[in-house]
């Protein structure tokens, strides 16, 4: 079995695990996986979506996902739950896999840690209703970062507290120590280092959570999408993965 990890991919699962893109598919079978760190890209529902996710489901290999903050919250949370290696899932397709938040999946005896989410940063002028004037000449004005509240944002984009107790719970069950963890986003501490003063990124409830996970969880590597680079922080066990697709086991 072998497990790879991606990055954003925003529903362009056509050119980021497209066989050119993605040559060691040709040897990968259902049993092996390639996971996503976020904003997977499912939206509407559409039938260009659905041809896309029916295309991704014809891949050799399974897709898993962790979900971001630039998701259709009300699909994800209107599917069945069901399991798969010792976690909680949705499966959208039988081979595209919704990890979901705040549990642990033990897969070829190496455990991870799953917590999907993250705060929007492109919404500067706010959360729009759906019948709001203002869209029809916002759409037109470049400089207006909005998002429109159940069409292009949900305030689910965040994790409540059943989900955030469930994942302290599920760590305990393993001692606090697993392999791999993947997000969305990073935890507190990290962001601001990403951050570098500049203001874009701020804290908030799901990365002081995570922070907290940071101090007490004993773990190999962290992998996280959101930020779309490429860059790994060697003395914080941590990579932030965009476009690349590397191989954690």
């Amino acid at each position: 079995m072998a497990v790879y990890v991606t990055g954003d991919t925003h529903g362009d699962w056509m050119n980021r695990l497209k066989t050119d893109s993605f040559p060691e598919q040709k040897e990968m079978t259902k049993d092996d996986y390639v996971i996503i760190c976020g904003d997977f890209g499912l939206w509407d529902n559409s039938n260009r979506e659905k041809y896309n996710l029916d295309w991704l489901e014809d891949k050799p290999f399974t897709t898993l996902f962790v979900s971001g903050n630039h998701e259709n919250y009300d699909i994800l949370d209107s599917l069945p739950v069901s399991e798969l290696h010792g976690g909680k899932v949705n499966f959208v397709r039988p081979s595209v896999i919704h990890l979901m938040r705040g549990e642990v999946f033990n897969i070829e005896d190496k455990t991870f840690f799953t917590f999907g989410g993250a705060s929007s940063h492109d919404i500067r002028d706010g959360i729009l209703e759906a019948d709001d004037p203002r869209i029809k000449s916002w759409y037109k004005d470049y400089t207006k970062l909005f998002r429109i509240n159940h069409v292009s944002w949900w305030d689910r984009e965040l994790p409540n507290e059943e989900e955030m107790n469930n994942g302290l719970k599920n760590l305990e069950k393993y001692n606090n120590r697993v392999d791999y963890i993947i997000t969305h986003c990073p935890y507190t501490s990290l962001l601001k280092q990403m951050d570098g003063g500049s203001g874009l990124y701020d804290s908030d409830r799901l990365t002081d959570y995570l922070q907290k996970i940071k101090q007490t969880v004993d773990y190999k590597h962290w992998l996280f999408g959101h930020m779309h680079i490429n860059q790994t922080y060697h003395w914080e066990r941590a990579t932030c993965i965009h476009e690349q697709i590397i191989r954690v086991l």
